[in-house]
């Protein structure tokens, strides 16, 4: 064995996974780093002794394809690697901007860079690259050029087709992807102009062309029932068929338990656990179980133990890290894993045998969490109750309700006890509570709309939300203190840059922020408790959503901001979401051996499992929000000329986003609607000012509007003012045209996600001229990446927006 080999800090890891093991990725990097210049594939392997030795150059050989693959290193023109980290190279995902321009979110953190339009050619949104950073822009944000696409993201892309003068082209539907599809006649499959089609594209983007590709399915016409969740799925590429391999997997699972499978495990059977969901949840993955205890409460949280059926690298294990995550669109779920699982063997179903791990804490009476163990378990659920029956027998003391239940009456009442004493220590703590709302779609007969309802949240909710919390945290500082590669729930600190911004705002409005450089979230709530009951609070909450970031999925443990709790991981949705399985895996691999010794991940493979997951549970949250924009654009549609009460929901630079009272539903007050006089923006007050007249429309005001335009195929909704009959006229014609500026990258993301995506209007493709959380906190982190949502429900990890 050579002595580089030797030297390698992971040779006896790489012993233990290979007969012929050669050099670990971080040695190899190393070696590379320490050269003078680029190094070949026969330097490379002169350099670790492997001449002769055919297996190994042969698994080098693979190891160094799968490092380019993974941007790890780029191999130049004469064929020499370059680490990454070298000659300011930045490896990351690209993420694309409606106005043709784009970023790169960096893999290893960081701020973003910018990607001129010229470069955006030859990429599409989600693609993979390798940039090099060139200087910074005019706005002083780096900027980079392409060096090498290592990952293309878009196989297929969906659209409507348009046929123009014997041309052929798909207007992609995502908002990101600004390219159009060329279509050689001889491709399109039948389809006729204006249809939603799929398309495999032959060829992708380059400097020089427009990506080609065929049709390969025509969806339909465009207001065909479900259309919109079929486009959504679709044009952000989840997947929602099940490979041949995972349906022979399942193919023959008894539904129930095998009796052999519970042995060796702590028997709950007896105990009341019980499941309270939404009345419409079909997957169970978490009951509940409370009891006094001398210095406080017992509280057992008990998850269905899917890592017990899904083990690593199965054909349901790659299945599920491809899809991370279930998707809920309106009247439908995309579930992660094969429903005979999720709905079926893993779900904890009322009165059958089920395979769980258990969270079992010790709660003081001041709420914090004395002692904590994991352990194996079978159990059997007493009840499926919901949120509705809950808050009946608890809070409303419906006399019905609490005899049909009486036999649980007991744990559910220590429940509520446990609820009471775990919330007044949030208080403490100072974690961020938000005050927003969610809503949901009421479908009748044929899928049409009757209404569009906020949920509404009572204390069963929050019971379950604080437990689900309760057991995160434990299991956050499980993994912890055993030190072994695992997923937390990271929600980072906001950056300097952020607080600067937010204080000058507040101080518009005479306030300020405590905590100097670095406010704690007992700092913000604070400020949220002092404007409660303000005209201008839901201003003064928005401009606080927006200082904050996102969680992500990381092995790096930075804390969770939002619920103030120094470890968080989650662990109570394994059904639903990869990283709590990963978790369960971890928790399972300690349970069983002791040590974190032989755990078949290590931190940089977590480094990828948890970037896959945030970008996919961003990639859902996009197609959810693209067909509930679809589905509240053809609400609306027989509403034109109509008149409705709202509220400004966000002030940008080109206008105004407003919210009609009655139905939550979002439109565009374009600047140029407000035809009485000319508008300037501020930035720092959020508002839009009369020149003459010194009216001034800001965040939250009260507002009258007129609906003056409907267009599905963009999800715009138009707003002109009641009395303005010239603009409504207007309005009724072509989309109107928005400022292209990329200013409107200085947007923060949870503006982005409350407005309507607005799509560009069709262009012929001719020539190749440059384009003009359930739970979790609004990210606004760089300029305008776009790269994070504003919060369904509570800012850090409510679980109870899951279902």
């Amino acid at each position: 064995m050579s002595q580089e080999t030797v030297s390698d800090p992971q040779a006896a890891q790489e012993a233990e996974k290979y007969d012929n093991p050669v050099a670990s990725r971080e040695f190899i990097l190393q070696l590379l780093s320490e050269q003078d210049g680029p190094l070949t594939l026969n330097r490379l392997i002169s350099h670790l002794e492997y001449d002769g030795d055919d297996e190994r150059i042969e698994g080098l050989s693979r190891r160094m394809r799968a490092m380019e693959r993974d941007g790890q290193v780029i191999r130049n023109r004469r064929g020499g690697y370059v680490p990454v980290t070298h000659a300011e190279l930045v490896r990351g995902r690209v993420l694309g901007h409606r106005d043709g321009f784009g970023f790169l979110v960096p893999d290893d953190g960081g701020d973003d860079v910018f990607l001129s339009p010229r470069v955006m050619r030859a990429l599409l949104n989600g693609d993979r690259a390798v940039v090099q950073v060139t200087g910074l822009d005019r706005r002083g944000r780096r900027e980079g050029n392409l060096v090498e696409v290592i990952e293309r993201a878009n196989a297929e892309i969906v659209g409507r087709l348009v046929l123009e003068a014997g041309i052929a082209f798909v207007v992609p539907d995502h908002a990101r992807i600004t390219q159009d599809i060329l279509v050689p006649m001889t491709d399109l499959m039948g389809a006729r102009d204006g249809q939603i089609v799929r398309v495999a594209l032959v060829e992708q983007p380059t400097l020089r062309h427009k990506p080609v590709g065929k049709v390969v399915e025509v969806l339909g016409d465009h207001m065909s029932p479900g259309m919109e969740i079929d486009v959504a799925i679709n044009s952000h590429g989840i997947p929602h068929e099940w490979p041949e391999e995972v349906l022979a997997a399942i193919d023959g699972l008894n539904p129930e338990v095998e009796e052999s499978h519970k042995s060796g495990r702590v028997d709950l059977r007896s105990m009341p656990l019980v499941t309270i969901d939404g009345a419409d949840s079909k997957d169970f993955d978490d009951a509940v179980f409370c009891q006094a205890a001398p210095e406080g409460f017992r509280l057992l949280v008990a998850i269905a133990d899917v890592s017990h059926y899904v083990n690593v690298g199965s054909a349901l294990d790659r299945e599920g890290f491809n899809r991370a995550t279930s998707v809920y669109f309106p009247g439908r779920v995309l579930p992660m894993l094969p429903e005979v699982l999720s709905n079926g063997l893993c779900s904890l179903n009322p009165a059958v045998d089920r395979l769980c791990l258990c969270a079992d804490m010790l709660i003081n009476n001041e709420g914090h969490i004395a002692k904590f163990r994991f352990f194996e378990g079978v159990m059997k659920s007493a009840a499926r109750l919901t949120y509705d029956t809950v808050a009946k027998v608890l809070v409303d003391q419906d006399a019905e309700a609490r005899a049909a239940h009486a036999h649980l009456l007991e744990p559910l009442e220590t429940l509520h006890g446990v609820y009471k004493v775990l919330r007044s220590a949030r208080e403490r703590r100072g974690a961020i509570d938000f005050d927003t709302v969610e809503t949901k779609i009421v479908f009748g007969e044929g899928r049409k709309i009757e209404a569009i309802v906020p949920y509404e949240r009572n204390d069963a909710h929050k019971i379950i939300e604080e437990c689900m919390i309760a057991a995160n945290v434990a299991a956050g500082r499980f993994v912890a203190d055993h030190k072994i590669p695992a997923l937390y729930r990271v929600h980072d600190r906001p950056t300097a840059e952020k607080i600067t911004d937010l204080r000058a705002m507040l101080a518009e409005k005479g306030l300020s922020l405590g905590g100097g450089d670095q406010p704690s979230p007992k700092d913000f709530n604070a400020l949220l408790s002092q404007v409660q009951g303000r005209a201008d609070f839901l201003t003064i909450q928005t401009m606080i959503l927006r200082s904050l970031k996102q969680a992500v999925y990381s092995p790096d443990n930075l804390g969770h901001f939002g619920l103030a709790h120094e470890f968080y991981a989650h662990f109570t949705s394994p059904i639903r979401r990869y990283p709590d399985l990963m978790v369960h895996r971890a928790i399972r691999h300690l349970l069983r051996t002791g040590a974190p010794d032989r755990f078949p991940y290590n931190h940089d493979e977590m480094v990828i499992i948890g970037e896959h997951c945030s970008n996919n549970e961003r990639r859902a949250d996009e197609a959810t929000r693209d067909a509930t924009d679809w589905l509240k654009c053809e609400f609306m549609l027989d509403k034109v000329g109509e008149v409705f009460e709202g509220r400004v929901a966000s002030v940008l630079g080109f206008g105004l986003f407003v919210e009609l009272k009655d139905f939550f539903v979002e439109g565009l007050l374009h600047i140029t609607a407000l035809t009485k006089d000319y508008y300037h923006f501020d930035p720092v007050t959020l508002s839009l000012r009369g020149e003459r007249s010194g009216r001034v429309y800001a965040l939250n005001d009260a507002i009258t509007v007129r609906v003056a335009r409907v267009d599905l195929d963009e999800r715009k909704i138009d707003f002109v003012l009641p009395d303005d009959d010239e603009a409504l006229s207007e309005s009724s014609g072509d989309a109107r045209s928005e400022p292209r500026d990329d200013q409107e990258s200085d947007e923060d993301d949870a503006a982005k996600k409350k407005r309507k995506p607005r799509r560009r209007r069709r262009k012929k493709p001719a020539g190749d001229a440059p384009a003009g959380d359930d739970d979790e906190n609004a990210d606004s982190d760089d300029d305008g990446s776009d790269t994070s949502s504003a919060p369904e429900s509570e800012p850090g990890d409510a679980e109870e927006s899951r279902k």
